[in-house]
């Protein structure tokens, strides 16, 4: 689990971001933190997947994350998500990313995976890019261990 400290302080910190705001909606930051971590195996190989949850993912519209034909593809995906979502380590590495997520709850179970052995990033952070707004959410750094 995350330790109360850093939920609370990531709490505090998308918080002081909204004081002062106009009264018209206001999308946060999304708060990061790790959920578990497990082990698999994939087409023969061993892989540790860091599963992570989204603290305020009910701040998101679904519209964020309806699928946007009108916007570039993801690969063969022409129903893409209007937002996609990368993880990055602490130094701005990208891990993996999602480019069709359904909905917002959606951010309650996104991951990403390490070859079993490899040792973790110590933080991190993923971003919320809206390619409609051409916006950009940035999470808080999140821990990799337990």
């Amino acid at each position: 689990m995350i330790s109360r400290k850093s939920l609370y302080a990531a709490i505090l910190a998308a918080t002081l971001g909204l004081v002062g705001a106009p009264a018209q909606a206001v999308v946060p930051n999304p708060v990061l933190y790790l959920t578990f971590i497990e082990n698999y195996t994939a087409n023969g190989q061993n892989f540790t997947r860091y599963r992570y949850d989204v603290f305020n993912k009910a701040s998101y519209t679904a519209d964020m994350f309806a699928a946007a034909p009108g916007l570039p593809p993801c690969g063969n995906n022409h129903n893409a998500s209007r937002s996609w979502v990368d993880f990055f380590d602490q130094g701005g590495h990208r891990l993996y990313g999602f480019c069709a997520l359904g909905n917002p709850n959606d951010l309650g179970q996104i991951w990403f995976s390490l070859p079993e052995g490899q040792v973790p990033p110590s933080y991190v952070y993923i971003e919320i890019n809206d390619r409609q707004t051409n916006t950009k959410y940035r999470s808080n750094l999140a821990d990799t261990v337990m």
